[in-house]
């Protein structure tokens, strides 16, 4: 059988790429392994994703040159993964490269036996010799002569990765987490901040925004002030910086140096949903006019450039336009002068546009020289500025937009909205969300499961424990600020699913992948969060909310438990593992806030502004008609209203407070429940 590249047929924008390749690309499948065996070759697999820019040089200097290609395709079965539709097969290879002392990433290149195993790897590999790397080629020939004239080392590389591979599917048990150890773990990671540039330190420079808001936590329960200042100092430095698109909205991934200036510039829709979640929880404790203007410009971005056909959100924008990284994000000074002609030397001095440029003798627009916002005038002009040059920026070729709709980074950005809607007043922000959530449901459910991925009108991919846990977590922030019931169902339904396909009924916690999915070497199962959230962290929070939410116990002991599953982790990688620290800290510090009234009274309005607007993050928001009733075992059941008016009652444990009828007084008594 003689193989073609056959990427034409996928609905990957990354395969899709590298359709027109030369290599006989394969997507991930039983016959590109079968095709294999029966030829006896190794496997090529290459990982990478749209809007990764070393993906893109590694494709046109290796996988789009002839020469190289041949090789390629006499030697290997080369197969071309999506790591965001395919995340379960990124995380299996990721950790075998990890095993063979290698540092991870993108591009992927990892070479297997016909059998899915791994036996040896890099990331990106020059075309030649260069930069202490070895050239492809060079790789390529050394690769296809140890497979075909040394077996047994081939075997033994193997057989030693599949052995520690194993290992993945196994958690450390522990304990239950308790106060004195999360605040240990939070005075570990702000003794690693940069104080003056803020973030950890080092370069490069990445969001990490479970780690922060572990430490916002840490800060609500505490009062500590460098709790505090170590988070803001981040939201500060990245809010001004380069890698914030001070014209379009919306965050870069990550920042190359220790300043926040010259970011890898493509944008990805599950860092700004985390970060619009952290902006949220600033301003209200704040009302920092910062955190609401970059919020409200992001939530800008995505309406702009991010809602497909039908509501869902796209994956991610492209590093790259014209072939360079970045080239449509920067400007010389000549371009601004032109553009903005009195107002140049004005704007100039605050976005640091200096004639000889910032970066690589470009200007990447930023604050950081100047942070601080001026006043009314100095603002509205420099707003002017901005909306000129985003027209002219808008003619230029556009950096490419992967338009996948992944159900897992919906759910965090569905989760964001909706949070950031209530807290900040934004009743359209919520209606977002719920029409994204619409989409997932109608679009992306299968015989009563989820499937992980979506484009033109294909779901494909089996769910996995992320998009599950994403989206119950979406679903119950939804049922918080709406009311509505038939979302703390959904989340119920989803739970379910997890539990019959994805649980571990032996060690506890969550497989990433669900026991019917085929094709895979392992089951891994983590609690360690990376650039997005860990599923078991996640259904750490989830449990505990729908355990608050519906008065059950048993379902809190669920949570109780699988913390305990993982906590063991804290010993040699607690910093790790925030999600599962603050949801340990979420099951023995919640506080419900429930309010009854009639869904059309004022006065419900008003108690439920005061409640999101109070800066309290282990919050549990519940709202009641006076006909609704609590389940047995609710500590709050047979609570109503007084004397005809909508009342809200704070509840802790199985104990509520007396009724509470004027929002003042409720903001009042939420704050006695914060330290001083």
């Amino acid at each position: 059988m003689t193989l073609t590249n056959i990427l034409s047929k996928e609905t990957s924008p990354y395969l899709l790429q590298h359709q027109d390749n030369p290599v006989h690309w394969q997507p991930w499948s039983d016959s590109a392994f079968s095709q294999a065996r029966q030829e006896n070759k190794p496997v090529l697999l290459s990982i990478g994703y749209s809007a990764c820019h070393w993906c893109h040089v590694m494709a046109h200097e290796s996988f789009e040159n002839a020469t190289i290609a041949a090789e390629m395709n006499r030697n290997f079965i080369n197969i071309k993964v999506d790591r965001e539709e395919r995340p379960d097969v990124d995380q299996i290879y990721q950790h075998a490269l990890a095993l063979l002392g290698e540092q991870g990433g993108w591009p992927l290149t990892m070479f297997l036996t016909p059998d899915r195993e791994p036996f040896w790897g890099g990331t990106y590999f020059p075309p030649e010799d260069r930069w202490g790397r070895p050239g492809f080629p060079m790789v390529l020939d050394r690769i296809a002569t140890l497979y075909r004239d040394e077996g047994e080392k081939v075997r033994a590389n193997a057989d030693s990765l599949r052995t520690a591979l194993a290992r993945l599917g196994v958690n450390q048990t522990g304990d239950a987490i308790d106060q004195q150890g999360f605040l240990q773990i939070v005075d570990f990671l702000v003794s690693r901040m940069d104080n003056t540039h803020g973030g950890l330190a080092g370069a490069p420079k990445f969001p990490q925004c479970s780690v922060f808001d572990l430490i916002w936590r840490a800060y609500c329960e505490t009062g500590r002030p460098q709790y505090r200042n170590a988070v803001l100092l981040l939201l500060d430095r990245m809010s001004q910086g380069g890698i914030y698109d001070h014209l379009g909205g919306g965050y870069a991934r990550y920042s190359t140096d220790i300043i926040w200036l010259a970011p890898h510039f493509e944008k990805m829709l599950y860092d700004n949903a985390q970060i619009l979640e952290l902006l949220a929880h600033a301003w209200a404790e704040t009302r920092n006019d910062l955190y609401r203007l970059r919020a409200e410009e992001t939530v800008g971005w995505l309406l702009r450039e991010m809602v497909t056909e039908g509501g869902g959100f796209a994956s991610a924008l492209d590093a790259d336009s014209e072939g360079q990284e970045g080239r449509f994000y920067v400007w010389s000074r000549d371009e601004l002068e032109e553009l903005l002609g009195n107002d140049a030397a004005a704007f100039a001095a605050a976005y640091d546009a200096t004639p000889d440029g910032n970066w690589e003798g470009k200007i990447i627009l930023n604050r950081s020289l100047q942070p601080v916002l001026g006043d009314a005038k100095h603002e509205a002009m420099l707003a002017r500025c901005r909306a000129v040059l985003l027209e002219a920026r808008g003619n230029r070729p556009r950096p490419g937009l992967d338009d996948k709709v992944l159900a897992d980074w919906n759910g965090y950005m569905i989760h964001a909205l909706a949070l950031a809607g209530a807290i900040m007043d934004r009743p359209a922000w919520i209606d977002l969300a719920r029409q994204a959530f619409s989409f997932v449901l109608q679009n992306m459910e299968r015989d009563g499961r989820l499937m992980h991925s979506w484009r033109v009108g294909k779901a494909a991919h089996p769910a996995t424990a992320e998009d599950y846990a994403s989206l119950i977590r979406a679903a119950l922030t939804l049922h918080e600020t709406t009311g509505e019931a038939h979302y703390c169902s959904q989340a119920l339904t989803w739970t379910a699913v997890m539990d019959r396909h994805f649980q571990d009924k032996s060690q506890g916690g969550y497989f990433l992948t669900a026991d019917d999915v085929p094709g895979l070497l392992v089951r891994t199962k983590s609690v360690h969060d990376n650039a997005t959230p860990s599923s078991n962290g996640l259904m750490v929070h989830n449990l505990v909310r729908l355990g608050v939410l519906t008065g059950d116990v048993a379902v809190l002991d669920r949570a109780d438990a699988l913390i305990r599953a993982f906590s063991g982790e804290l010993k040699r990688s607690g910093m790790a593992t925030p999600l599962l620290i603050s949801g340990a800290r979420l099951l023995d510090t919640a506080t419900q806030v429930i309010v009854i009234g009639r869904r059309d009274d004022v006065a419900v309005d008003r108690l439920a502004r005061a409640i999101w607007e109070f800066p309290m993050p282990t919050r549990i928001f519940r709202r009641l008609s006076p006909q609704d009733t609590l389940p047995d075992g609710h500590p709050a059941q047979g609570k109503g209203l007084v004397d005809g008016k909508a009342a809200a009652y704070i509840c802790r444990g199985m104990s509520c407070s007396l009724p509470v009828t004027d929002p003042g007084a409720l903001t009042e008594q939420l704050s006695r429940r914060r330290p001083d």
